[in-house]
């Protein structure tokens, strides 16, 4: 940057004796330099941008265009302020007022191409950062960056030591730790979340604690569920943290398996209750026909086969509402068929018979 400086100031003193007039040319030279840049950004750049499939390019040419000219002005109205060669606290104030300035407008179109990307990004929702909340998460931690670069930058622009306000934030950081420790807790645990990925929006998870429901929103400091009632419900991510989580929407499939049991009275014709069972499962619109229902003869009861019924549905959410299906289809289907449910049954032996009076 100082050989810059010496460079301009060298051509300056070829234009003549005056340091206004060499000023206002440094100045102009710089908002002409600044347009050509422009131009070509906005015009021959933005034009093949235009060409392109996606508008990702076409956007980050207008974004980054204007900041361009704007870099191009102030530094020719530094270069200037220097070649007038102003007393020591003018030129202090309008050199920081032009960095401050410069600051603010990069911020500015930092903060708009973060904005850009996840915009990109939301685009594809099969993409793994959309569906984990990953996306969500650098979002927030890029702003949080660049405003902290943008206040450190600041300070630099009006010579100001930045040691110890840093020795400052770490005193009251540590003092905060303390205090907020469950908010803490909860923040990482929400870090966590987001790179393990035990779920993500629109799963259908259950708790060890007894919640149960879909998955509407992954924060920083708690989760979103929704439940079969229609209530929304928010469980810090410190208690999820902490808790075994069953993700009836996790594995490959989206599928979910879903078990009836019923018990039938020794005696049945097996293959009947079989074929009737099948029957139930491939009758209801819920169950999916791929991978196809089955039936399993498990275990020989105390009074009774136990059967078990086992379907696949689209959604876990549904779960509740085709078991009910099933249940009452098979209770019908049962009596229809002649199939006995047994139910537990107790004979009482009377061994002796008071006296009568």
């Amino acid at each position: 940057m100082e050989e810059l400086i010496d460079k301009v100031q060298q051509l300056a003193e070829l234009m003549g004796p005056n340091p206004y007039l060499q000023a206002a040319i440094i100045a102009a030279a710089f908002i002409l330099a600044g347009k050509i840049a422009d131009w070509i950004m906005s015009g021959i750049i933005g034009r093949i941008a235009h060409r392109s499939t996606n508008d990702f390019d076409d956007s980050l040419v207008d974004l980054v265009h204007r900041p361009v000219f704007l870099s191009f002005v102030l530094l020719g109205l530094g270069l200037a302020t220097l070649r007038v060669g102003m007393p020591a606290a003018p030129e202090f104030l309008t050199l920081g007022l032009l960095k401050t300035i410069a600051i603010v407008v990069w911020f500015g179109t930092l903060a708009g191409f973060n904005n850009l990307i996840v915009r990109s990004f939301r685009k594809s929702p099969q993409s793994k950062l959309v569906q984990s909340g990953m996306l969500a998460l650098l979002h927030n931690v890029a702003k949080v960056v660049l405003a902290a670069m943008a206040v450190y930058f600041i300070f630099l622009a009006w010579n100001i030591d930045v040691t110890a306000w840093l020795a400052s934030a770490g005193i009251v950081g540590l003092a905060l730790s303390f205090a907020a420790k469950d908010t803490l807790s909860n923040l990482f645990a929400g870090v966590s979340i987001v790179v393990d990925a035990p779920y993500k929006t629109g799963d259908y998870i259950i708790l060890d604690s007894g919640e149960r429901g879909v998955v509407t929103d992954i924060g920083l400091r708690s989760t979103r569920i929704l439940t079969r009632d229609d209530v929304e419900i928010t469980v810090p991510n410190g208690i999820i943290g902490n808790s075994t989580i069953t993700n009836e929407a996790g594995g490959p499939p989206a599928q979910h398996r879903i078990r009836i049991g019923v018990g039938v009275a020794y005696g049945s014709d097996l293959d009947q209750v079989i074929d009737t069972l099948q029957k139930v499962a491939e009758e209801n619109a819920s169950i999916l026909p791929g991978p196809e229902p089955r039936v399993r003869f498990r275990l020989f009861g105390d009074s009774s086969l136990n059967f078990e019924l086992l379907g696949w549905i689209a959604d876990p959410a549904n779960g509740g509402r085709v078991r009910h299906e099933l249940n009452c289809a098979v209770y019908r289907a049962f009596n229809a068929q002649g199939i006995q449910i047994p139910f537990p049954q107790r004979d009482l032996h009377v061994r002796t018979m008071p006296a009568s009076d």
